[in-house]
């Protein structure tokens, strides 16, 4: 059967400048990798006068990633850096009293020993202050309503690792002993005893208070308005590593307390994944908070917004009826509404609804990607928000739900390059399911021509290429190509029906579905059919495998980070609970697993030149799984290549290491897919 494909009404998304006005704009390059700044974590100050916020970019000198906190002043007028020094510094927050600006960093400390700790600045001047001398690190803190005490979320040292000096008398590290059921874990490493707690800090004595010592750990913690309570969330019970229940639990903000368990259903409250700080009403009397779905679902479920009492009794979600994504609840001033953010079709908007439940109001809506929002005094907010041609930047927001710049850290370099235009496309897939995603055109777009296209497929799976600015497309539009993307089925934004649809079946229907935008870009007359190719990392490397093992289409595929071989990912990667929950035990169904290891098992069937890429201390898709496909490809004799990035993490942060991933990219496509001699804009 044909299949159609259609297009979602609207235009290209444009650039935010007015472009007759602009000088001469060049293509995207390599090297603007080094310009760009990722701004997040704005904070209002207590007099509403200043946002904080962090800055962060590459220092190709030390060759990583270093972020500074900056000020900017609510009427847009003045943009300050704050901090200067050559280590990170993040997660700015001002004091109650706004005598402070707080943030941690783990400047001074050695390299490898290093330690995330906090400091305070004292607004009124001099430098700031290291206030903690930590073994472990800080991840979370809030400042108490009342400003005297600081709330933190600290992780035990590891017992396990040698100190700089053991390591300079060359003494031998001990044994690592694991006895536990997930014990590994990205960045982490093995896991054993450590877990991390909830201290309260005084700002005054410096006197630091663990309020939970045990063999759990705490997450999210929230202060009651009268700053004699806290709300966490925690997984407990007798083995935590084996469920998903995340509950929230009440404690007194006193040496010796015992914390009392606030809900008890088998759902998820607060599962800190997602980052969602519960939130007590102004009057102290509820709590708001994330809550996910039936354990057998597990990421795969939506994620509703709830309020419950403080004295206890049924949690009661706001909108239930709302098929949608919700996450950071956080209360208007007169406690009459939450505000929060909602995830919808390639978009995530600011929205909010009565406490009592009701009609969703979208406050700020549009093509757009808010990630972060924050509230301060006099009804001011904050976003931060992206755009298709805008990366992250902090706004406030103005009546009549228009956003006014505030940070700008980009506006200097957006002047100087010129992107391709992104338009929202829906394809069809074979059964009929309609799949959203964007189409990328080349820089220099001629109506008429066929390009070489790739197309690139997004992690997760339950996430979405949604309406943000994504440097990734710009480059390879900047260098001739056409660019297709898409939410194939298991993606979020859509639903839960639509992101459960491949529920222990992956690579089956997400494989037609991510076509559908191939076939809409040939059927439009921009792809060239005989010119393409497929790429993606995480779950995008997993479908790439799945694509070209059911697929001979593409000249080209770019794998980073995947498994074809699922059966040997139980128990050398993090996933062990999520697997058993997903696809029970491999020796009781094998042929589930087998069902979802189609790459590695019908190998024979790729003829696709692929290159392979991963990172050596990857334990989130570990190495092996990469290496086991590229044994395959070579053992067939079909051209491939495996890359292997030192030292690197799921993610490949390390700035040399990332340009070098795109050059590779490139040069790899270019290679299949680019007529010979073709020239490209952007390579450098």
């Amino acid at each position: 059967m044909k299949k159609t494909i259609t297009l979602v009404a609207g235009l290209a998304l444009l650039a935010p400048a007015a472009l007759a006005q602009a000088p001469a704009k060049r293509p995207l390059q390599l090297s603007d990798l080094a310009q760009m700044r990722d701004v997040s974590d704005a904070q209002i100050s207590p007099d509403g006068n200043w946002v904080a916020y962090t800055v962060a970019m590459a220092d190709t000198a030390a060759d990583k990633r270093n972020a500074d906190i900056w000020m900017a002043k609510w009427d847009g007028s003045q943009n300050l850096r704050i901090t200067t020094s050559k280590d990170s510094e993040s997660k700015p927050r001002f004091s109650p009293d706004g005598k402070y600006l707080s943030f941690v960093s783990s400047r001074g400390e050695s390299a490898e020993d290093g330690q995330a700790q906090l400091w305070l600045l004292n607004r009124a001047g001099g430098e700031a202050e290291k206030v903690t001398k930590l073994k472990g690190s800080i991840s979370d803190y809030v400042w108490a309503p009342d400003g005297k005490r600081i709330a933190m979320i600290i992780r035990d040292a590891d017992p396990d690792s040698l100190t700089q000096a053991q390591k300079a008398k060359k003494k031998t590290a001990p044994p690592i002993v694991i006895n536990r059921f997930q014990f590994k874990q990205d960045v982490d490493g093995y896991l054993n005893k450590q877990r991390q707690h909830l201290y309260v800090f005084d700002v005054a004595s410096r006197k630091l208070t663990n309020l939970t010592p045990g063999n759990y750990d705490e997450h999210l913690p929230s202060w009651s308005p009268d700053s004699k309570q806290l709300v966490f969330s925690s997984k407990r019970g007798d083995d935590p590593d084996r469920h998903y229940n995340y509950d929230l639990y009440l404690i007194d903000a006193q040496s010796g307390a015992k914390a009392r368990q606030l809900t008890t259903s088998e759902l998820p409250d607060s599962d800190p994944s997602y980052r969602s700080r519960p939130a007590w009403s102004p009057d102290g009397k509820s709590i708001a908070f994330e809550q996910g779905g039936p354990r057998e679902l597990m990421w795969y479920s939506v994620h509703q917004l709830v309020v419950m009492p403080v004295s206890g009794g049924t949690p009661k979600q706001l909108i239930a009826s709302l098929d949608r994504n919700t996450s950071d609840p956080q209360w208007s001033a007169d406690g009459k509404s939450l505000y929060f953010l909602l995830e919808d079709d390639r978009a995530q908007h600011l929205a909010k609804v009565s406490a009592s439940g009701g009609k969703v109001e979208r406050v700020v809506a549009g093509p757009r990607e808010i990630s972060e929002y924050e509230m301060g005094p006099k009804g001011k907010i904050v976003v931060v928000n992206s755009e298709p041609q805008q990366p992250d930047e902090v706004f406030a927001l103005e009546k009549k739900a228009t956003l006014r710049p505030l940070s700008k850290q980009n506006d200097a370099w957006l002047g100087q390059v010129k992107f391709g235009a992104v338009e929202p496309i829906q394809g069809k897939s074979k059964d009929g399911t309609l799949v959203s995603g964007f189409i990328i055109k080349p820089v220099d777009y001629q109506k008429g021509k066929k390009y070489p296209t790739i197309l690139r497929i997004h992690g997760g799976p339950v996430s979405q290429f949604g309406y943000g600015f994504a440097y990734e497309w710009q480059y390879f539009a900047a260098n001739g190509y056409a660019v297709v993307v898409s939410n194939p089925r298991g993606s979020s934004g859509r639903g839960g029906d639509y992101t459960k649809a491949i529920f222990a079946d992956w690579g089956n229907k997400d494989t037609e579905d991510v076509l559908s935008v191939v076939d809409y870009a040939v059927q439009q007359g921009i792809a060239d059919p005989d010119k393409l190719g497929v790429g993606g990392w995480s779950y995008g490397g997993i479908m790439t495998d799945q694509v070209i093992s059911r697929d001979k289409r593409f000249k080209a595929a770019c794998s980073g980070a995947g498994i074809g071989n699922v059966f040997a990912g139980y128990g050398t990667d993090q996933y062990v609970r999520d697997y058993e929950t997903e696809l029970g035990r491999p020796w009781e169904k094998p042929d589930v697993w087998m069902r979802v290891s189609y790459p590695f098992f019908h190998a024979g069937q790729i003829s696709t030149p692929t290159l392979f890429l991963c990172g050596e201390k990857d334990f989130n898709v570990p190495l092996l799984n990469t290496e086991q496909m590229y044994q395959a490809l070579k053992s067939l004799n079909i051209d491939t290549e495996l890359i292997i990035y030192p030292g690197q993490f799921h993610g490949i942060s390390k700035p040399s290491y990332v340009k070098d991933r795109y050059q590779r990219y490139l040069a790899w496509y270019n290679k299949y897919l680019m007529p010979k001699g073709a020239a490209t804009a952007g390579g450098q």
